[in-house]
């Protein structure tokens, strides 16, 4: 698979996407990359400590979150991805799932979207991403959890199911198309276990998938843990995306999580397969 200008073999390899959040109010970093110095300073780190792929936020994804402007998320994104693109041989991708966002960041240098509403929150999404011939990740999200009494993988292989077809129908090509199941994007808790218990589940679509769980409130729930006491939760899924054949994870924690994603693949390798 070719992102911006880079070669990435799916079928071979997990890579990261580091979390390069330019918000006042994300779960984890709200606040900390507001200036170009700390950004130049933090991509920097993440390159050295192993990230594949910059991934950039200009608006906060959490439960409860402050809608902004797209106006002010152009305003927040375009200079980080303008920079990122002067100083580092690296793709970034653009967290938004807003069409006119979309459009300012690629224009920027963006080689990658990253759409959290599953490229249905924007009618000019899929068409944008098509005209631009720009990888899309699409993530599974849904405004109200499934109900317990359903079966949930299946509700959300028929959802991912639509959503390609809208990929497919608006002309994105194969080879852009990134899946990832959206842990907590409108699951409960239970079943954002159960999704890391079926990971292998979702790639029976044939596209690269994504795991994206890092620090997020299921490892706090399940660990009883603050957001900045999840390192350990965040490793466990990231061995389990390995495992079960995922392209890509997610994190805030390149080094630990380069390492975790080193030893797996070892053991896989030992294995023959």
């Amino acid at each position: 698979m070719k992102i911006g200008r880079h070669e990435f073999e799916t079928d071979k390899h997990t890579y990261i996407m580091g979390i390069l959040n330019v918000t006042p109010d994300s779960f984890s970093d709200g606040g900390l990359y507001l200036k170009k110095d700390a950004i130049l300073w933090r991509a920097e780190e993440m390159i050295r400590a192993g990230c594949d792929i910059i991934d950039v936020g200009g608006e906060s994804t959490r439960p409860g979150h402050e809608k902004v402007t797209d106006e002010t998320e152009i305003k927040r994104v375009t200079p980080v991805i303008e920079m990122l693109n002067k100083n580092f041989d690296i793709p970034v991708s653009l967290d938004t799932s807003k069409a006119s966002v979309a459009k300012a960041g690629i224009e920027a240098g963006a080689a990658m979207i990253n759409d959290v509403r599953g490229l249905a929150g924007d009618s000019g999404m899929a068409e944008l991403i098509a005209a631009s011939e720009t990888a899309c990740c699409i993530v599974h999200n849904r405004r109200t959890a499934i109900e317990l009494n359903h079966d949930l993988i299946a509700e959300m292989e028929k959802e991912l199911a639509a959503a390609i077809k809208l990929a497919k129908n608006a002309g994105i090509a194969g080879d852009k198309i990134i899946l990832d199941p959206g842990i907590g994007f409108g699951k409960t808790y239970e079943q954002n276990l159960r999704i890391l218990n079926q990971l292998s589940r979702f790639k029976a679509f044939g596209y690269p998938c994504l795991l994206g769980a890092s620090r997020k409130s299921v490892l706090g729930l399940a660990l009883d843990l603050p957001v900045n006491e999840r390192l350990e939760g965040t490793i466990v899924t990231t061995v389990m995306a390995v495992m079960s054949g995922y392209a890509f994870v997610r994190v805030h924690d390149i080094s630990a999580n380069k390492r975790s994603i080193k030893m797996a693949e070892a053991i896989l390798a030992a294995g023959g397969n």
